[in-house]
């Protein structure tokens, strides 16, 4: 039973978290402000985190941070904050989604469960599938409808982080740093090129793509399918 750590100062939400979690096969640990919430996460072995900005102690930026510097535990946010830039902060300090409040329990599971699948393998499968592509990270090979593709370097680079992280939103500034360096986390211009030619490669109509899709403002998500 995945364990799931619920960082919010509002009774009701927390109330709402633990019944809806509960009921969908999830143990809950709650925590009511920062200070809680960060000792939670050290102590109580979450399997993730979803967490609210506005805490009377501390912002839940702050909080991610430091639960960034002593687990990669999934964090998923939970705000009314709405602003592009809240969203874009809060993934690049470590976060893996962001849910605006009012919230759907059909979608937050949803985003619960995209969250934790490639989690809860350990690492023990190394061939994720989208549609029709089969990505093989143990061999390296990428197919599509069972042809072989063949990439370039940087763009089996770029498929391969997307791949390990699939289903999570990835900030264009964490792609840049992981697949092209520090010193390029400002070319999106180049990131979009090459995002571009692995559409060509992957898509069925790379023109409104359905695998590699835009998140608006933020950058792009792997969509993980059988």
């Amino acid at each position: 039973m995945p364990r799931i750590l619920v960082i919010d100062d509002e009774p009701q939400i927390r109330k709402f978290m633990r019944i809806s979690l509960t009921a969908n096969g999830y143990e809950v640990v709650e925590a009511e402000n920062a200070t809680q919430g960060i000792e939670a996460a050290r102590t109580q072995s979450p399997d993730l985190l979803i967490l609210d900005l506005g805490l009377p102690d501390l912002d839940g930026q702050e909080v991610i941070s430091a639960v960034r510097e002593q687990s990669e535990v999934p964090i998923i946010i939970l705000s009314v904050r709405a602003q592009e830039l809240d969203k874009v902060e809060a993934l690049d300090r470590g976060a893996n989604d962001y849910v605006v409040k009012p919230f759907g329990v059909a979608e937050l599971m949803a985003r619960v469960r995209a969250v934790l699948r490639p989690h809860a393998a350990k690492g023990g499968d190394e061939v994720v599938k989208t549609g029709g592509v089969q990505i093989d990270l143990t061999r390296r090979v990428v197919t599509r409808d069972g042809v072989e593709l063949h990439l370039s370097k940087k763009e089996w680079e770029l498929l391969e982080f997307f791949a390990r992280s699939p289903d999570h939103v990835l900030t264009h500034k964490e792609i840049l740093k992981a697949v092209w360096g520090p010193a390029h986390t400002d070319d999106t211009a180049y990131l979009r090129v090459y995002v571009n030619q692995l559409r060509q490669k992957l898509e069925d109509d790379p023109a409104q793509p359905t695998l590699l899709v835009t998140e608006p403002g933020v950058g792009y998500r792997l969509k993980a399918r059988d």
